[in-house]
């Protein structure tokens, strides 16, 4: 969430921005491929998981939202779109955790709110959502 959050901050998504980051911030080395996936597929998918979360989040438009909630929103839509060995639930409770140390006393339950609405619609909608990101997703497999 940090790097997005700066790489959004500061205009610049870059390859660069996210070595800056990690030479200033840890991270370990068995964390680290977990961390690029999410990074690059949130980069990558960042449209899609937008469209996503304004749409259950009852007429806030992705702009409005603070930049933590909105970088912590796209990386858990992330977890529970593409990444099948994170239960749904592990995802949304950590995007609250992260939330409660980094946002706004609110952003919790906003958080909250939205990603389980989208949990629950994935759920009933059981079946892969379309994607512009296949390419990248598929990128990711091999």
């Amino acid at each position: 969430m940090q790097v997005l959050f700066q790489m959004e901050m500061n205009g610049d998504d870059s390859t660069e921005a996210v070595e800056l980051f990690c030479k200033h911030f840890e991270v370990s080395k068995n964390a680290k491929p977990f961390f690029l996936r999410l990074v690059d597929g949130v980069k990558a998918c960042r449209d899609e998981l937008d469209r996503l979360i304004v749409r259950f989040s009852d007429n806030w438009k992705i702009s409005r939202m603070s930049g933590v909630d909105r970088n912590l929103m796209r990386v858990a839509v992330y977890e529970l779109l593409y990444c099948d060995d994170i239960p749904p639930k592990v995802s949304i409770n950590e995007a609250i955790d992260i939330g409660k140390r980094f946002g706004t006393e609110h952003s919790s339950a906003f958080v909250n709110g939205i990603l389980d609405s989208i949990r629950i619609f994935l759920e009933e909608k059981k079946e892969a959502p379309a994607t512009e990101c296949t390419s990248f997703l598929q990128g990711q497999e091999n």
